[in-house]
């Protein structure tokens, strides 16, 4: 069994009135066990030279209303860069230069694509890895 732990630790001085301090841990496992997710797309990269819409998982190669887990992270450095990701053609939300985000992902139907969209048209690169069961 693979065991895949992610971790978040999220701090601030000055957002809210005192100090903020979250942290925690979770291993990824297998929809409804404690079984640990053991299938990987590997750790790939896309470099994007237009403001077209890319197609970085297909919703039909994944099983359906699984734990799929998948990483992205805007390798930018100039901060009004930005990929937007779509899924099954909604908007779920930016990735801007230096962002990252762990989202779960179940891939409930044919149309359940995750896509991401660059916001120029000069080279920029997702890093992108999905964690899944078959």
């Amino acid at each position: 069994m693979a065991t895949t732990t992610a971790a978040i630790t999220i701090t601030s001085t000055d957002l809210l009135s005192d100090s903020l301090s979250l942290s925690t841990t979770s291993t990824l496992t297998k929809a409804g066990g404690a079984v640990g997710l053991d299938q990987t797309s590997g750790l790939g990269r896309k470099t994007t030279t237009s403001t077209s819409a890319y197609v970085l998982f297909d919703g039909t190669d994944y099983t359906v209303d699984k734990a799929h887990k998948l990483y992205l992270k805007n390798t930018s450095t100039t901060d009004s860069e930005f990929f937007l990701l779509t899924v099954n053609a909604e908007d779920i939300g930016r990735i801007y230069a230096g962002d990252w985000a762990l989202i779960p992902w179940s891939a409930h139907d044919n149309d359940c694509d995750i896509k991401i969209t660059p916001s120029v048209s000069t080279t920029m690169t997702l890093e992108y890895m999905l964690i899944f069961e078959a």
